[in-house]
């Protein structure tokens, strides 16, 4: 399932309360309060799509940013989107990946733009914490007119996709930015370290499995925007200990042009 299919799928998804100890109120949930585990978010051995999002806009109330109607309101959202004339909306969606450690390999994510035609794409990444993105690279690609069509117009057409090339803006909370540019210093930053998924590390042989970005800063929510160092790098990043949420700027990018560390990886 891509990117796009997960995403038609996922906006009718119900959502559900999620009361695994974390407060729904923005004024009480301090750090270290969402005792959340990997259990809240499984049943029957499945991801649970409706409580993960709940948890991220649990998240968003703790940090004043807008549970808007069109996450949780499908009819609304169709509604909005054919009434108005050049207006879109892909979805709120959150994903495990496919892996089944979403604590601390999963994300949620609303892309707000994603223009084939100008290659333009603009998106927010909310992450729990101490959470992470899946390692990642992206590569150039051309997609075909099979699965290449202009949103507003229907036209379909081939389309030369340059590798991403992205920056992100820290909107509220923190991020560790892991990238395999620079000197490895993973060891400065042992909270991160322990928090890594033992998908890309074997922490009781203290070293990389498939992990290749070995070198770590810490970014605020300072106004201050940050660009991927170099085309096709590996990177990711994660969450602080309340959490994050991260915009991002990018030219378009289809989800087959992503290369993931990790075997396996469904998005």
């Amino acid at each position: 399932m891509n990117r796009r299919e997960f995403i038609a799928a996922g906006a009718g998804a119900a959502v559900v309360a999620l009361t695994a100890g974390c407060a729904t109120s923005g004024a009480t949930c301090k750090k270290g309060c969402c005792k959340m585990t990997n259990a809240d978010f499984y049943k029957d051995g499945k991801f649970d799509g409706a409580k993960a999002k709940e948890a991220y806009f649990d998240l968003m109330r703790r940090f004043g940013y807008p549970v808007f109607k069109s996450f949780t309101d499908e009819k609304f959202m169709l509604e909005q989107t054919k009434q108005t004339a050049n207006t879109q909306y892909l979805g709120f969606w959150a994903l495990d990946f496919g892996k089944n450690d979403f604590m601390k390999y999963g994300m949620g994510g609303v892309i707000w733009v994603d223009e084939v035609k100008e290659e333009y794409f603009g998106h927010d990444i909310f992450l729990l914490p101490l959470q992470s993105i899946p390692e990642h690279s992206h590569v150039a690609q051309k997609i075909d007119a099979s699965v290449c069509q202009d949103r507003w117009t229907g036209q379909k057409f081939d389309k030369e996709l340059p590798a991403k090339m992205e920056s992100w803006l820290v909107r509220n909370g923190w991020v560790y930015s892991f990238s395999e540019v620079g000197e490895p210093n993973l060891d400065k930053f042992p909270e991160a370290k322990a928090n890594l998924s033992a998908l890309l590390f074997d922490h009781k042989a203290n070293k990389p499995t498939f992990l290749k970005s070995l070198h770590v800063e810490k970014w605020e929510a300072d106004g201050i925007a940050h660009k991927l160092p170099k085309t096709g790098s590996w990177h990711f990043m994660m969450g602080g200990t309340e959490g994050a949420i991260v915009s991002e700027f990018a030219n378009f990018h289809d989800s087959k042009c992503n290369r993931f560390s990790v075997p396996g990886v469904i998005f």
